[in-house]
């Protein structure tokens, strides 16, 4: 059989192409599922009626998860090229061999970047630079991605691809507006540190509460938009609107 039905039976079976598949799938449901329990996690820090003591334990359940949706983050742009590189028409996208390998190697090192970051001291001037060199990473990779997704959706054939891969035009988009979104959230709570150190030192107050709330709530409408844009990104990724590559 040739064609490309033969193509896709050609990736039946465990073989790399499927084990992509399997990463990308785990992938988005520790991202997704980490994102619901760190939300969920939040309301109890903004409970009032509880102590202090107990909103803390909130605060290092929601730290906690919150690693897992921080390292699916990265590993979901190395993840998804790789899908591409060993998919049915891998032999044509021009992401192969050595240059597939160095895409892992800088995903690797981002996410050492990033994994530092989250257990980092701030009071280190390491440690800050370490944060500065995350977000240059992730505002110089999201606006990249939002650039090549919207030419890749504009042009005709973009990079020589004639199979309308408008959909993967927007799947990169809308994993590039989750950097941002994400970028955005940790500017909102810039405010949540030092409005929790009060509450841990002299109790709760309408300030610190006032304090508290407009930084959690300020995040929600950004943590809204990272499931929106993820849950886009598997839906055009299994879909495929308009393609003719199969």
């Amino acid at each position: 059989m040739s064609g490309p039905l033969a193509a896709v039976e050609a990736v039946h079976g465990f073989n790399g192409y499927s084990v992509a598949i399997l990463l990308h799938i785990l992938l988005f449901a520790y991202w997704l599922g980490g994102d619901l329990g760190v939300f969920y996690s939040s309301r109890y820090i903004l409970r009032e009626d509880l102590s202090p003591q107990a909103r803390g334990t909130a605060l290092k359940i929601m730290h906690g998860v919150d690693l897992a949706p921080r390292i699916c983050l990265v590993l979901f742009l190395p993840s998804g090229i790789t899908l591409m590189a060993w998919g049915p028409l891998g032999d044509e996208f021009f992401v192969n061999g050595p240059l597939l390998a160095l895409v892992w190697v800088a995903g690797l090192v981002w996410l050492a970047i990033a994994v530092y970051d989250y257990f980092r001291d701030t009071t280190t001037r390491f440690g800050q630079t370490v944060q500065r060199l995350d977000l240059v990473v992730r505002y110089g990779l999201g606006g990249s991605l939002l650039a090549v997704g919207a030419y890749t959706m504009v042009v005709t054939e973009p990079f020589g691809v004639d199979t309308n891969p408008r959909w993967l035009g927007a799947k990169l988009a809308a994993y590039a507006l989750c950097i941002l979104a994400g970028v955005l959230i940790r500017w909102k709570l810039r405010s949540f540190g030092p409005a929790f150190g009060r509450l841990m030192a002299t109790g709760s107050t309408p300030e610190v509460e006032r304090d508290l709330r407009a930084s959690l709530r300020g995040c929600e409408p950004y943590v809204f938009a990272i499931w929106g844009f993820v849950l886009l990104a598997a839906v055009l990724g299994v879909i495929k609107p308009g393609s003719t590559a199969f």
